[in-house]
C-alpha cells in the first residue's frame, strides 16, 4: 500500500508493541506497516510512527507505573477524536489516561492526557462552534 503521508511524527518508545496498540486504540488508526523497531499507523494523510528506543539508550530509562507525565519536553502533539470521554476509557485501558481538566476553544474542547510511557499528547473534540 503506497504511503499518502502529508505530515505526521516520530514518538520514540521503550515498548514498542504497547505505545502502538495504545495510540491506535485511542485514535483509531490504522496500523499498515510493522518490524521489529517500528509501528506506522495512519489516519488520512497523517502517518504516527512509533520507534523503538535503540537498546543502549532503553537500558538507561526506568519508567513508573501509573506513568510519571514527562511534562519537560519541548513538543506536545494533539489529534482531534470524536469523543473525548470515549478516548478516555480507551486511554485508561491501554495504560495511559487523559487529565480531568481541559479548556474550550473556538469549535472545540480540549484534554490533555499521557500515553503509558509518559509522553503528553493532547486531544481535542469539535464542538460545532466557531
Amino acid at each position: 500500500m503506497p504511503d499518502s503521508s502529508r505530515a505526521g511524527a516520530v514518538l520514540y518508545a521503550l515498548d514498542l508493541e504497547r505505545v502502538a496498540k495504545f495510540y491506535e486504540s485511542v485514535l483509531s488508526l490504522e496500523r499498515r506497516v510493522a518490524d521489529a523497531e517500528h509501528v506506522a499507523l495512519f489516519a488520512g494523510d497523517f502517518q504516527l510512527v512509533i520507534h523503538a528506543i535503540p537498546a543502549p539508550i532503553a537500558a538507561t530509562i526506568v519508567l513508573k507505573s501509573p506513568p510519571e507525565p514527562r511534562e519537560e519536553t519541548p513538543i506536545k502533539l494533539f489529534f482531534t477524536v470524536p469523543s473525548l470521554s470515549q478516548a478516555a476509557v480507551s486511554a485508561a485501558a491501554r495504560g495511559g489516561e487523559l487529565f480531568p481538566h481541559g479548556w474550550k476553544g473556538d469549535g472545540f474542547q480540549v484534554r490533555d492526557g499521557c500515553d503509558p510511557e509518559g509522553n503528553i499528547f493532547q486531544l481535542r473534540e469539535r464542538t460545532g462552534r466557531g
